[in-house]
């Protein structure tokens, strides 16, 4: 049987030997180039339909993320009065039929967009509790305020860098030239074999700096433990800075302010109190050691929330007194452990340093200076280290834990194998942060305002920029509310070339806005 390969339809060529073809449509090859490996044939697929302006603006609040989180569901707007529907939209009728959310990453080396704005607001949130605004009086930048450093004591010699006097500019482009590292006339050797001496001037950038110089001497269980005891060593140090400030009250004759609690009883309290705000740095070695700022507030009789200026007879020296005086004697030891029977002696290192902080630019340290010190590293972690892991489990803990490993590989390990028993089971929950658990930005409650404010702002600010202002709300209680039935369904963009469109179309609206600041700088100087 044979059959025909002349074609059914008649001729329309008068080529000989040529058959019709169907040519392909538009659509047709939007769609190979959609299923090509090719990242840029992936983005032409994209940005030539039709709804990829639609599309862009859809995913412009989460274009520069690096890891946006995918929503799926309803979003209904209800009459706040009465809980009726008055408007209802789904997802399946949006751009790739999700909402995109930015992942608010803190941490630069996990998303640089996020982690930016993260430390934008860090900066706005420490610096408001140090001059004031956004609802702080703008007293408090005549309170006494200090910037002290609490760092972790020694576990064993490390390579360091120490540069005894610095003439640069600026320290993070430090080229000054370091001393040597351990340099000593008698050539030590631990019991493991191992010359503890070191005659390098490291550069900044030696990945050398904070590794033992005898892995085996170092004491990994000792600093995982304290990593993770940092916080209630911390909280501590608080309690004792406070009482030392008010038997100073006491000894000075300054009175006690009588007040009504909540409950309405009568109270007597100290006449000043004092806020707190924290960030924690985790160092070479795999220690966190902490920056905070110390402000003294008073207490006022009528409203004891409000921020008040302290009473005469307390200054910023006192406050480094006391600071000295905590540090070097608060101090506790821990539960016992099966590999540490009498438990581990928990307190701060030797290097302890207390700056005044001033709002001129003549002090020892300026408010923008601080801010910008502790907003930089809100949004860092272990990178410094070497060492970057999500939280680790049973079948991931041996990619980074070994007991003859590198420094960091052994407070894996130590981590892991100290939080076998159940009371220490923190350890193993926080061994990807190398046994530290807490915040690295915390504050007390009346310092400054919050994270929630800013986002809230931004928010209210946003919806008032997209719907115009005739449309906003009148201050007060809001007449209609916006009620999300979401649900989380992945997260990333669904392809590379997604990402690079957006996150071009995000690089060129930073570029815009750049440009627009400079020009008004320019004009305003």
């Amino acid at each position: 049987m044979t059959v025909s390969t002349l074609s059914a339809t008649p001729e329309t060529t008068t080529v000989s030997g040529a058959a019709p073809y169907a040519e392909p449509t538009t659509a047709m090859r939007l769609e190979w180039l959609a299923r090509s490996t090719d990242l840029h044939a992936q983005a032409v697929a994209r940005a030539a339909r039709d709804d990829f302006p639609a599309w862009l603006s859809h995913v412009q609040t989460a274009s520069a993320c690096m890891r946006p989180v995918r929503l799926a569901g309803t979003i209904a707007t209800v009459e706040a009065a009465t809980g009726r529907l008055l408007a209802e939209r789904h997802t399946a009728d949006m751009p790739d039929g999700v909402i995109y959310k930015p992942c608010g990453n803190r941490r630069a080396s996990v998303c640089p967009s996020c982690s930016k704005l993260y430390q934008r607001d860090a900066y706005q949130v420490v610096r408001s509790g140090l001059v004031g605004g956004k609802g702080i009086p703008e007293d408090v930048a005549r309170h006494p305020a200090v910037f002290p450093t609490f760092t972790a004591p020694s576990f064993g010699e490390v390579h360091t860098r120490n540069v005894k006097r610095h003439t640069c500019a600026r320290r993070a482009d430090c080229d000054c030239r370091p001393e040597p590292c351990h340099a000593r006339r008698d050539f030590m050797v631990c019991e493991h074999g191992v010359r503890l001496v070191c005659f390098a001037r490291h550069a900044a950038t030696d990945r050398n700096l904070g590794t033992p110089l005898c892995l085996d001497c170092y004491d990994h269980d000792a600093q995982a433990v304290w990593n993770l005891t940092a916080g209630e060593l911390w909280r501590r140090t608080t309690i004792a800075i406070n009482r030392y400030v008010r038997r100073l009250c006491r000894a000075r004759g300054i009175p006690y302010v009588a007040t009504f609690s909540a409950s309405g009883k009568l109270r007597v309290v100290p006449p000043v109190r004092l806020s707190f705000g924290k960030a924690a740095e985790m160092q070479r070695r795999g220690s966190v050691h902490f920056h905070a700022i110390v402000r003294l507030d008073g207490v006022d009789p009528a409203d004891p929330t409000a921020i008040v200026s302290p009473p005469v007879g307390i200054d910023a020296q006192d406050l480094v007194d006391a600071i000295d005086h905590a540090a070097a004697t608060v101090g506790f030891t821990t539960d016992p452990h099966p590999a540490a029977p009498e438990g581990w002696r928990i307190g701060w290192g030797d290097q302890i340093l207390t700056k005044v902080i001033t709002v001129a630019a003549d002090g020892e340290v300026t408010d923008a200076q601080v801010a910008a010190y502790l907003a930089k590293y809100a949004t860092k972690s272990t990178e410094v280290t070497g060492h970057a892991s999500t939280r680790l489990t049973d079948e991931t803990v041996n990619v980074y834990a070994d007991p003859d490993g590198t420094h960091t590989e052994r407070l894996v390990e130590a981590c892991w194998m100290l939080g076998r028993p159940r009371e220490w089971w923190r350890l193993r929950r926080w061994a990807h942060m190398l046994g530290y658990g807490g915040h690295f930005l915390t504050k007390s409650r009346r310092y400054s305002i919050t994270f929630a404010l800013l986002r809230s702002n931004r928010i209210a600010f946003r919806r008032t920029q997209t719907a115009g202002p005739d449309t906003a709300e009148p201050a007060g209680e809001p007449t209609t509310l916006i009620v999300n039935f979401l649900e989380f369904v992945g997260s990333g963009w669904r392809t590379p070339a997604d990402a690079m469109l957006a996150n071009t179309s995000a690089q060129m609206a930073r570029e815009h806005q750049n440009t627009a600041r400079e020009y008004l700088t320019s004009r305003a100087a």
